[in-house]
């Protein structure tokens, strides 16, 4: 089991929970906003039924995109995910960092399907019971989101179906703690996150995973390409 890529994962997710406040804001208040203040028990219980239903759709996407992936059956296509992931997470960093908002480009195109997934979840609300929260974190966990897709593509590149699942579990309780914190102290959790110092040292990490993670695939590239050329030299032998 690849360790190393869970704590990264994990890492990914909790560095964008600038971006998960963001993305969830929304729902995350019709999920508290329903439920008067003086019942917290209530809203915890929305709000964790809305986070399982969230994480398992993370982990079921997860898993299609990589027996899609994996269908090519080339490792350069997992070379290639691996250079996309590292790509994306940069991509992501300069995005939290408002230093370059090309991946909105990548976002609008998950919209597409967003446009048939978003009316399912209108009948679940004013949420009120754990089932609405439930179905409504499945279907937003389909929401189009650039760090969703930097996960997607970096558990894409496991060495299993089981480990790419492991992975986008691992992105999906890193995001965890935004979620649960904005929920439960929206106002002031917000503006901590907001601060300019705080977005940005979250952005220049997540840039570095994304670098250390291009010069990983290049890497393991390069040693693919060493491991033929010496089955090629003892097989002309």
């Amino acid at each position: 089991m690849d360790y190393l890529a869970f704590f990264s994962a994990f890492s990914i997710g909790l560095l964008g929970g600038a971006h998960c406040i963001g993305m969830c804001g929304g729902v995350i208040g019709a999920l508290t906003m329903a439920i008067d203040a003086n019942q917290y028990q209530r809203r915890l219980l929305l709000i964790t039924a809305y986070n399982i239903g969230r994480v398992s759709s993370y982990v079921i996407i997860a898993v299609i995109f990589y027996l899609l992936v994996n269908s090519i059956e080339s490792y350069f296509s997992l070379t290639i995910m691996r250079s996309i992931a590292g790509i994306l997470l940069i991509a992501m960093g300069l995005y939290l960092a408002n230093w370059w908002r090309g991946l909105t480009y990548l976002e609008k195109l998950g919209s597409y399907l967003w446009r048939f997934l978003q009316p399912l979840s209108k009948p679940l609300l004013p949420v009120t019971k754990s089932w609405q929260a439930l179905l409504l974190g499945i279907i937003w966990g389909w929401l189009p989101c650039g760090l969703i897709y930097s996960a997607l593509a970096y558990s894409a590149t496991a060495s299993s179906v089981h480990n790419a699942a492991l992975i986008m579990f691992s992105f999906a309780l890193g995001t965890l703690p935004a979620v649960l914190l904005g929920s439960l102290f929206a106002e002031r959790f917000s503006i901590f996150i907001k601060k300019k110092n705080i977005r940005i040292t979250m952005a220049v990490l997540i840039i570095i995973f994304g670098i250390w993670t291009l010069l990983n695939s290049q890497h393991d590239h390069g040693q693919s390409i060493e491991t033929k050329d010496m089955g090629n030299h003892h097989i002309h032998h």
